[in-house]
Parts: C-alpha cells; sequence; structure tokens
C-alpha cells in the first residue's frame, strides 16, 4: 500500500526545491546554534552577572522551554493560512537579531528577557519549515529530504559549542553573541527574497480547509487523530532522553572517564555530532525504500533504532574507565566506540516522526500539527530531561559518589524502551488511517 500523496505536492522536485531545501537546513543549523551557544557561555556569563546555577537554568532551560511552547502553535496556524516562507523568514530575523541583542545586555534580568525573545522567534521556525519541506517534496521522497533539513540539532551542536567557544575565549562571551547571531539576520532576508514560496495549502475537504475554524476546533481534531497522540509521546519521551544526554554527557566523560573540559567537548561535540548527522541522513533513505514495500515502516524504522540504541546507550554509560589509545594528546576511552554507535541510532527516532506527521494530515494541518510534536519535544525535553539526570544524580550521590552521574544516564536509556511501545502501540492505527485517506482520494479520483 502506498503513502498518499498531500494534495497540491509537487511530484518532480526541480532545482528550485533543492534550493529551498538547502536554504531550510541553512536556517535550521543556525536556529540550533543561537539555542545551544549559551551552554557554552555559562562561566562567564555567571562571573560577570554573579549569577547561581539555578539561574542559568532558568536562562537556559525552563524560560526557553515555556515561551517556545506557548508560541509554536499559534506560529504553526499562521504559516497553514498565509503560507510557510514569510512565517520562516521574519521568525529566522526575529530570533537571530534577539541573539545579538544577547551580547548586549546589562543585566541578568535584560539577558533573561532576550533568550525569551530568542525562544519565541525560534517557535516560528520548526514547525513551518518542517511542513514547507512536506510541501516542496511528495511522500516517496519526504524521508530523504526531511534528514536533510534534521542535520540541523547535530551540525548546530559541532559548530555551536566549538565556534561559540572559541570566539568566547578570544573576544569575550559578549562578541560570540553578535558574531553568532548576524548570519541568521542575513539569511532570513535571503530566504524571504530568493526562495519561492510553494503554493497554498490546498485543502482536502471543505470543513478541512476552511480557514476560519476555531483554533480550539482544530486542536480538538489534530489530538483525535488515530496514532497521533501516540507519535508525540513518542517523541516526547525521546527528546527527554535527548536533550538530558546533550547536557550531561562531557560532565560524564569528565567525571568517569577523567577527561579534561577541552577534550571532553571535542570527542562529544565533533565526534557524536558528526555521527549523528551521518546516521540523521542515513535514516532518511533507508525509511523512504522501506515504506515503499510497507507505510507501517514509517515508524517501525524508528522503533527498532530505538531497542538498538538501548545496549548501545548502557554500553557507554557502564563501560569501566579505560584508555583505547591516544589521538595526540587526546586520551581515547574505550567506551567512546559505544558512545559513537549510539549517536549514529539514537537519532533515526526523529525524521521518520516528523515524516510520519506530514502523512497523516493535509497541508492546510501540517504545520499545527508539527508545532504541537515540537511543542512536547521543547517544553518536556528542554524542561525536564537535564533536571531528570541532575535529580538522579543527586540522589545516587551519597552511595556511589563521583560515579552517580554514569548511572543517572544510564537509568534514563529506559526512555527509548518507552518510545519504541509507544511507536509499536501507534504502527496499527497509523495504517487504518493512511488507508482510509487512500481509499478516499481513489474515490475522488475515480469521481473526477
Amino acid at each position: 500500500m502506498a503513502v498518499n500523496a498531500s494534495p497540491g505536492a509537487p511530484q518532480r522536485p526541480t532545482w528550485h526545491t533543492h534550493y529551498a531545501l538547502a536554504m531550510l537546513a541553512t536556517i535550521y543549523v543556525f536556529n540550533y546554534i543561537d539555542r545551544l551557544v549559551i551552554s557554552i557561555l555559562i562561566e562567564p556569563i555567571k562571573a560577570e552577572f554573579g549569577i547561581s546555577d539555578t539561574q542559568i537554568g532558568l536562562l537556559s532551560g525552563v524560560a526557553f522551554a515555556i515561551f517556545y511552547t506557548l508560541f509554536g502553535f499559534p506560529f504553526g496556524r499562521l504559516s497553514d493560512r498565509i503560507g510557510r516562507k514569510p512565517v520562516i523568514a521574519i521568525a529566522c530575523i526575529a530570533w537571530s537579531g534577539m541573539t545579538m541583542l544577547c551580547g548586549l545586555a546589562t543585566s541578568f534580568a535584560m539577558l533573561l528577557l532576550f533568550r525569551i525573545g530568542v525562544a519565541v522567534g525560534e517557535a516560528g521556525g520548526t514547525a513551518p519549515s518542517v511542513a514547507m519541506v512536506s510541501d516542496l517534496y511528495p511522500p516517496e521522497k519526504r524521508s530523504r529530504a526531511l534528514s536533510v533539513f534534521l542535520m540541523g540539532p547535530s551540525l548546530g551542536a559541532v559548530l555551536g559549542l566549538g565556534l561559540g567557544g572559541w570566539i568566547a575565549q578570544t573576544y569575550g562571551w559578549r562578541t560570540a553573541f553578535l558574531v553568532i547571531g548576524a548570519p541568521g539576520v542575513l539569511l532570513g532576508l535571503l530566504l524571504w527574497l530568493t526562495v519561492r514560496n510553494p503554493a497554498p495549502p490546498a485543502p482536502v475537504t471543505p470543513a478541512a480547509g476552511a480557514t476560519k475554524e476555531k483554533w480550539t476546533h482544530t486542536l480538538r481534531e489534530l489530538l483525535a487523530t488515530p496514532g497521533f497522540l501516540l507519535v508525540v509521546l513518542a517523541g516526547t519521551l525521546a527528546a527527554v532522553m535527548g536533550y538530558a544526554i546533550g547536557t550531561w554527557n562531557p560532565s560524564f566523560m569528565i567525571r568517569s572517564h577523567d577527561l579534561s573540559m577541552q577534550h571532553a567537548g571535542l570527542l562529544v561535540g565533533l565526534g557524536g555530532g558528526l555521527s549523528a548527522t551521518v546516521g540523521t541522513l542515513l535514516c532518511g533513505s533507508v525509511t523512504d525504500r522501506l515504506v515503499a514495500r510497507d507505510p507501517g515502516w514509517q515508524l517501525g524504522v524508528p522503533l527498532i533504532a530505538c531497542l538498538i540504541s538501548v545496549p548501545l546507550g548502557l554500553g557507554f554509560y557502564l563501560w569501566p574507565a579505560g584508555v583505547a589509545f591516544h589521538l595526540g594528546a587526546i586520551p581515547i576511552p574505550e567506551a567512546y566506540f559505544f558512545y559513537l554507535a549510539f549517536s549514529f541510532a539514537a537519532t533515526w527516532w526523529s525524521v521518520p516522526c516528523f515524516g510520519a506527521i506530514s502523512h497523516l494530515f493535509p497541508p492546510n494541518r501540517l504545520a499545527q500539527a508539527t508545532a504541537i510534536f515540537v511543542m512536547g519535544m521543547t517544553l518536556f525535553g528542554v524542561g525536564l530531561g537535564p533536571i531528570v539526570v541532575g535529580s538522579l544524580s543527586d540522589f545516587f550521590a551519597a552511595s556511589i559518589g563521583k560515579e552517580a552521574l554514569r548511572y543517572a544516564l544510564a537509568s534514563t536509556v529506559a526512555l527509548y524502551v518507552l518510545t519504541a511501545l509507544c511507536l509499536l502501540a501507534a504502527i496499527p492505527a497509523y495504517r487504518r488511517r493512511l488507508g482510509r485517506a487512500a481509499s478516499r482520494q481513489g474515490t475522488a479520483a475515480a469521481g473526477a
């Protein structure tokens, strides 16, 4: 059974299509650079403003997650009504400008306000961009296209931490914000001026295409879609794990494997980031090939990947300390090989889940549905992931000492098992939904 095509979706991508995808992918990389750069600037910011770790947590996690979540659905709804390109372009310019303003903050309160501005701007980036990629590419090529777009988090982590840290060390943390934010302003303008706006979302039925229906009615119908809430829950659980390990992995390498801060950042950021990037790209191609045989593979691929990730993650966190070899002056722990494999496999849930949402909903509701998915990932991933691991580490510290973080991280790997169970439960409803959609399209085509 083939996956149903979205109305109005182009069947033959052109160079204009690929150029638009390249622009969206580049913007998404800078989205994550702007989001993550603050994590490498924590120490100089604390020193200048005299703030606590709790205030840093508010600045980098909770406040960002709340405002990102609050504005995600309205921006998704707006892009479903007026088109993707203007929302993405304005959002990119806004969050980039706010990132630059962070470098001009003269107090913690001002810095917090500007970071909230970054969160509000970025809320208008991800969901409309995923919807625009889905508008540009037909279903049978969509996962591959999304895999190119979703390299953003991996490359953003590599560039944001590496480049931001170098700029801050050489020129100061304020300059890092200014330099990191500036390209996004130009990219937003370039998107607006040079990328063709896809055709407005076409309604499937008069009810679905009604542009004046209340947002509460739309929200209820989205949440009632069979299988959708299970996919959202799966993405949320995986994101909690993802943000937790992204925050604590450098500290784990320092505490349990006696690496320096510089070496831990290099191994985690560069090695893990590149491995995750390769995994993301390969995932899209594999998913499209398998879905051509059976649409259930759209959720089957991330299910298998989550189960494979569990032993790899446990191997990384529980393998005893020991150096395999030295790469120049950098000691390479034996457990690091588990980490590279874990980084490769643990990213395989995101592309298929975004792709599944693009197949579940018509174009005029796609950005709103994607916004709900991203909101769950952000609110609970950013808001809870680091706190869950930190709390477990404090709990284990009384009996384990400095190895507490090792077992806290190993415990959270179980979230991938729950993710896999959610995906398994969603597959039957997902198949039925696509089957009904294909049947309706076949009936409409016969009538025409």
